[in-house]
Formats: structure tokens, C-alpha cells, sequence
């Protein structure tokens, strides 16, 4: 059974750092492009970060400078570390796995709220 366990959220004021993990189990994690994606009230959901199974990594233009993502291949983990939050990167912030193969599947999400 894949699972997809995001952690780290919460209520962080507008300049501040949170880190967010997402534990996966169930799948062969180095076979894995690993993304974080925000889905913001009513919007759509947008990729933030994308770091891929040769850890090339890729970012939203609105967060690069800001959010670093890394993998832990040992771990079956990837991070987001986010810095310099605002606002408007307040949402809930879901994990994807996508196997080079083909399969892809998705974590429930954290929540992440910025306060000005």
C-alpha cells in the first residue's frame, strides 16, 4: 500500500521559515520524481518544486530564491524548506510521487498559513 505522509505545517508569520517532509512508503522512492504542490482557496493547484530520481530540481517562479526542495533517498524522504513565507503562499501543500514508469500518486496535504 502507497502512502504519502506530509508533515510540518502550520501558522507562521510573513517573513518566517517552516519545513515540510513527506514520508513515502510503498513504492521504490529512488524510481520517484518527488513535487510539492499548493492548492491554494480557489485556486488551482500549482506546482511549487519538483526535484526529480537524478535530483534535478525545478521551482515555481513566485518561490525560487525562497523554497529549497532536497530528497533523502535513506529516508524515503523528500523536503521542502520554505523561507521568506508570505501570504500568498498560504494553502495546503500536497506531496506527489511519480514513478519514471508511469504510476503517480498523491499525499493528503499540510496546511500552511502565512499571516501578514
Amino acid at each position: 500500500q502507497v502512502q504519502l505522509v506530509e508533515s510540518g505545517g502550520g501558522l507562521v508569520e510573513a517573513g518566517g521559515s517552516l519545513r515540510l517532509s513527506c514520508a513515502a512508503s510503498g513504492i521504490i522512492f529512488t524510481r520517484n520524481n518527488m513535487g510539492w504542490y499548493r492548492q491554494a482557496p480557489g485556486k488551482q493547484r500549482e506546482l511549487v518544486a519538483l526535484i526529480t530520481h537524478l535530483r534535478s530540481t525545478n521551482y515555481a517562479e513566485s518561490v525560487k530564491g525562497r523554497f529549497t526542495i532536497s530528497r533523502d533517498n535513506a529516508k524515503n524522504t523528500v523536503y521542502l524548506q520554505m523561507n521568506s513565507l508570505k501570504p500568498e503562499d498560504t494553502g495546503i501543500y500536497v506531496c506527489k510521487a511519480t514513478d519514471y514508469a508511469g504510476p503517480s500518486y498523491w499525499g493528503r496535504g499540510t496546511q500552511v498559513t502565512v499571516s501578514s
